[in-house]
């Protein structure tokens, strides 16, 4: 890996470290306090691999730091309340959606509505981090891999987004859904939904692929 130029931020990693020779502690010490094994917290520090959600929120409670500090960034507004003439509808490759959440967070929240017959127009993802998402309305595909789950009013999903995934809507006025993912590289935070500015660095697959 190439070293950080004159004026750019550290890594995640390199943070992670400073902060921990900060508070005094040791790789041990302070893997203990975060309930993570050394050789887990090492590779973190070393960039070898990308914190979880749950990781950050330990290690940021063990250095008296946010989560936000731990990712570097800017301070998050004081206004915590998205009032809903605050977020206009958007739309990317079809795909409509109300950003819900603050901005300078760790993470993004979103409001969107996925239409339906949209398979050939998505595209497989595969980016650190984690993703949650809750059906509104309507019913969906989510892929996971080489698996496939059905999704019905009510559900909701939990993963690592490491593993490839897509969503589809096969109910035939789409389907209304809640979506968090966190943002862990601050070069690479465009929406997991819809159109890319960037297609070449993801793969498309049609509904059956």
């Amino acid at each position: 890996m190439a070293p950080a130029t004159s004026g750019e931020p550290p890594g995640i990693g390199a943070r992670l470290r400073e902060l921990r020779r900060l508070s005094g502690l040791t790789l041990e010490g302070a893997a203990r306090r975060a309930e993570l094994s050394p050789a887990h917290l090492s590779r973190l520090e070393t960039g070898h691999r990308q914190p979880s959600l749950p990781a950050l929120l330990s290690l940021a409670r063990v250095y008296g730091t946010t989560v936000s500090g731990l990712l570097g960034e800017a301070a998050a507004p004081a206004d915590v309340v998205i009032r809903a003439d605050e977020a206009p509808a958007r739309e990317a490759g079809g795909w409509r959606y109300r950003s819900i959440g603050g901005s300078g967070r760790a993470m993004q929240a979103l409001r969107v509505h996925v239409p339906p017959g949209t398979g050939q127009g998505e595209l497989v993802r595969v980016h650190p981090g984690e993703e949650w998402l809750h059906v509104l309305t309507g019913r969906l595909r989510l892929f996971l891999g080489e698996s496939e789950h059905r999704l019905a009013e009510g559900d909701s999903a939990h993963f690592d987004s490491l593993t490839p995934h897509r969503i589809s809507a096969v109910s035939p006025g789409g389907a209304e859904l809640l979506f968090v993912h966190t943002l862990l590289r601050s070069a690479d935070t465009t929406l997991c939904l819809g159109a890319t500015s960037d297609p070449g660095r993801e793969r498309r697959h049609g509904e059956d692929a």
